[in-house]
């Protein structure tokens, strides 16, 4: 009878181990899907077309359309879609843009031509 409660409790720790790996493997994709989740909202506020962003969705899922070994699926397409996003221009060229607008004037009078 010891034995078997000897077992049934190294079970219950390679079930509590496994689940806290899942659920840091959770947190992981929960982060990754916050940040590509943000960059889809910068790109939206800065109005990129749809065609543009379908490019994007369309690179990435080619991109993965071959797993890696070793790499969760859905990961490493959040992963590639972080980076295919991060990778736009028009992120890139918004804080110039931004910079040469008439509302980063001091004067709000002051009308630029």
């Amino acid at each position: 009878e010891l034995q078997q409660k000897v077992e049934e409790t190294e079970l219950l720790k390679m079930e509590l181990q496994m689940l806290e790996t899942e659920r840091v493997r959770l947190s992981l994709v929960e982060e990754k899907l916050m940040d590509v989740l943000q960059l889809l909202q910068q790109l939206r506020d800065l109005n990129i077309s749809k065609r543009a962003l379908g490019k994007i969705l369309l690179s990435t899922l080619e991109s993965c359309r071959d797993p890696q070994p070793g790499k969760a699926q859905l990961f490493e397409v959040l992963d590639t879609l972080q980076q295919e996003l991060t990778a736009c221009e028009l992120l890139h060229r918004q804080p110039m843009e931004q910079a040469q607008s008439p509302r980063s004037l001091s004067n709000p009078l002051v009308i630029s031509c």
